[in-house]
């Protein structure tokens, strides 16, 4: 009877084995963590690097990630939070939540310099209307021409998703003390407005507007996954508004130095050469093997627009106000 007694026992065992992994929880948008996003092979590289238990956590749209922060406070479970974007550091900072990320010396291939001391950078990209060449021939130029036409589009809800405020600013950076009046103009363009992302994109698909508010970048996910080159960005002449996604610690981690790791790890080959094929956006550090065939046949805007994030914490309010005033007509 020894044996398997001898049996129940190491099996008993496995359990609490597990359980004596250490556990990293991270925070991040609802895209991130689906069967195509980074997530996956996010977890399953880092685990492999850590010999941890990588806990992903999805909490709705980027924006809303600040908001579930600014909730659950320092007793928060997160030990990372994944998905901010400069738009949203300003007022995540303010929360006191956060502690530097200590990456020193990393070559980040973006745009802009960067030395947040707080928040770092995984990917980035600019914000576009996405159409189907098949379906629209001669998409509108620029907003006006947009509030011009019968073009209908679908966007994403400002205060939960960090496409939607994206909007906000390229409209705001671009027009000025015009915003008001482009977005009471645009008001009847717009068949709905989604909590997030994934919502609108999938509407897209389904046929349900002619345009939609993503990437750039988008069109690289339908071209090289599914061998279909009818999705392309309109080119907008005022310029694009670039997001730049980034992650942070939270101070209160019980995982500090695992929390280092990840951060670590983040800005490695390992995470970096992922976010191409799987987040649809461009990495912050240009992996070894350089970016996947296919995205050198995207649109590059002429002109950027960014906010820098405390100038876009203080316009994010009058644009909120302008955007909830035209829509309510």
């Amino acid at each position: 009877m020894r044996l398997p007694l001898v049996i129940a026992g190491v099996l008993a065992a496995v359990p609490a084995m597990a359980q004596d992994k250490p556990v990293l929880t991270v925070y991040t948008y609802d895209s991130f963590v689906s069967d195509w996003g980074p997530g996956p092979a996010v977890e399953k590289a880092f685990e492999e690097f850590c010999g941890c238990d990588l806990k992903l956590v999805a909490a709705g749209d980027g924006a809303a990630l600040l908001s579930r922060m600014q909730l659950e406070g320092a007793s928060t479970e997160a030990d990372i939070v994944l998905g901010l974007d400069t738009n949203l550091t300003a007022a995540a900072a303010a929360t006191g939540i956060f502690s530097d990320h200590g990456l020193a010396g990393v070559d980040y291939d973006l745009p802009v310099e960067w030395d947040d001391p707080m928040f770092a950078p995984y990917d980035w990209g600019y914000f576009a209307f996405v159409y189907d060449k098949t379906k629209l021939a001669e998409p509108p130029a620029d907003f006006e021409a947009l509030a011009a036409s019968d073009v209908k589009i679908l966007i994403e809800d400002p205060r939960s998703s960090t496409p939607g405020l994206g909007l906000l600013l390229w409209v705001k950076a671009a027009y000025g003390d015009r915003a008001a009046e482009i977005w009471s103009a645009l008001a009847d363009n717009i068949v709905t407005v989604t909590p997030g992302w994934s919502e609108a994109y999938g509407l897209f698909l389904e046929g349900e507007a002619d345009m939609v508010l993503s990437y750039t970048t988008s069109p690289a996910y339908h071209l090289i996954a599914e061998s279909d080159d009818t999705k392309a960005a309109a080119p907008f002449s005022e310029g694009h508004y670039m997001q730049i996604e980034v992650a942070a610690k939270v101070a209160s981690t019980d995982e500090s130095e695992l929390a280092d790791r990840f951060l670590a790890f983040m800005v490695s080959d390992d995470f970096q050469k992922v976010i191409p094929e799987t987040n649809w956006m461009y990495p912050a550090v240009t992996p070894e093997g350089g970016l996947p065939g296919g995205f050198e046949t995207l649109i590059a805007p002429e002109r950027a627009l960014l906010y820098p994030a405390s100038e876009a914490e203080r316009a994010r309010e009058g644009a909120l106000e302008e955007w909830l005033a035209a829509l309510s007509r």
